[in-house]
């Protein structure tokens, strides 16, 4: 039986591990109840079908992560963080800085010399670690909360979206084009519609779509259900580099104009997002039963303590070639961030957003959001 292939700039190279068939039906852990990613069906000779089992994700090893509970030993298969070693190494601007008002990097911290912000005292933290194949956030060891676990929601990974050799070839493609200084010792490429989020005025002229290289990464996006529907309008490309101190402070991803789903492509080095809260309140806490991960889909002790909102942080594991997504509570309610210590190596990440609802039918902008789409999938844009 022939199958129809779609294909785009990077389809068909050898070695390719990207889906082609959309998977049907999510699985859904028991107790947890919450969305597993899995790769998409592929079809097979005849009408028979072989579907992929769950992937699940473990914390890269050698950061500077919050150790995991003894009980919680990550597991073999994990991607290591030597890894990075085989990075593209980072054009030499190391002379330069865009930092403005409080935000540092390396450059110019030796430039004005005393403390940075971050070497002040911090509030006292609880750290957690996030496993994606539960879905729970976990004490860590040795931490006041160690064997304590809260559900976390809002958090897909999907592991080797994309393989070494398109890894390689999207960065030599985005290194072809120049990088523009940012804040905190990032350099950035913009692919999107100028906006000024305060006054919520955008403007098109200069916007000519997604680089031509992301069609195919956008196409493979839909083979997943949580991205089946996934139109996005902006990409933005970081590139980090200890060298330079890269890091990201906690934010919230503006909710005016991008929409629900905000993804985000991981390359060339593993990392830690690092997410926290500052609403007031607090969680409450399970503690986890013995032959964790596995048996919290089971179900676990029924809540018995309680930690403030405010003093939690997770660590999300972002391993190389990953693709994250933050839906819902992980998306609108917890800020996230890259601590500058998470950055042992280049690192390059391209941000997809899509539009929000008031730019999509029925919208109050849907003649906009219309136009915008119409343009960014285009694929035949340049840094703005």
């Amino acid at each position: 039986m022939s199958r129809r292939t779609e294909r785009g700039p990077m389809a068909g190279r050898r070695g390719s591990r990207w889906p082609e068939r959309r998977h049907g039906t999510p699985v859904l852990a028991p107790a947890v109840c919450r969305v597993q990613e899995v790769a998409p069906r592929e079809s097979v000779a005849g009408d028979d079908r072989k579907e992929a089992a769950p992937r699940a994700s473990c914390p890269a090893r050698g950061l500077q992560l919050p150790a995991a509970p003894a009980a919680l030993r990550l597991r073999s298969g994990c991607q290591d963080a030597a890894m990075a070693a085989a990075a593209v190494a980072a054009p030499e601007v190391l002379r330069e800085c865009g930092c403005k008002g409080i935000r540092t990097c390396l450059i110019c911290e030796r430039q004005r010399g005393g403390d940075p912000p971050w070497q002040h005292s911090p509030q006292k933290t609880h750290r957690f670690i996030y496993y994606t194949d539960t879905g729970w956030a976990v004490g860590a060891e040795e931490s006041d909360f160690e064997g304590w676990a809260f559900p976390f929601p809002g958090v897909t990974l999907i592991e080797d979206f994309v393989t070494r050799e398109e890894e390689a070839e999207m960065v030599q493609l985005m290194d072809r084009d120049p990088w523009k200084l940012s804040q905190s010792g990032r350099r950035k490429q913009d692919y999107g519609p100028k906006v000024n989020f305060r006054k919520q005025k955008l403007k098109t002229a200069s916007f000519r779509g997604l680089p031509s290289f992301s069609r195919e990464v956008v196409r493979r996006m839909g083979l997943y259900p949580v991205l089946e529907d996934f139109r996005p309008v902006e990409q933005c490309n970081l590139d980090y580099c200890p060298e330079r101190g890269s890091a990201i402070d906690p934010h919230l991803d503006d909710a005016w104009l991008w929409g629900e789903r905000l993804v985000s492509l991981n390359l060339l080095s593993p990392t830690v997002l690092s997410m926290s809260r500052e609403a007031p309140g607090s969680l409450l806490l399970c503690l986890a039963p013995s032959g964790f991960p596995e048996a919290l889909v089971e179900g676990a002790v029924a809540p018995s303590r309680s930690v403030l909102c405010q003093e939690v942080e997770v660590a999300v594991p972002l391993p190389r070639r990953s693709l994250l997504v933050l839906t819902g509570a992980a998306r609108h309610q917890w800020k996230h961030a890259i601590h500058r210590r998470h950055i042992e190596a280049r690192r390059v990440s391209a941000t997809f957003r899509e539009l929000s609802a008031d730019f999509g039918p029925g919208g109050r902008q849907q003649d906009l959001g219309r136009e915008l789409l119409q343009i960014s999938l285009s694929f035949q844009g340049r840094p703005t």
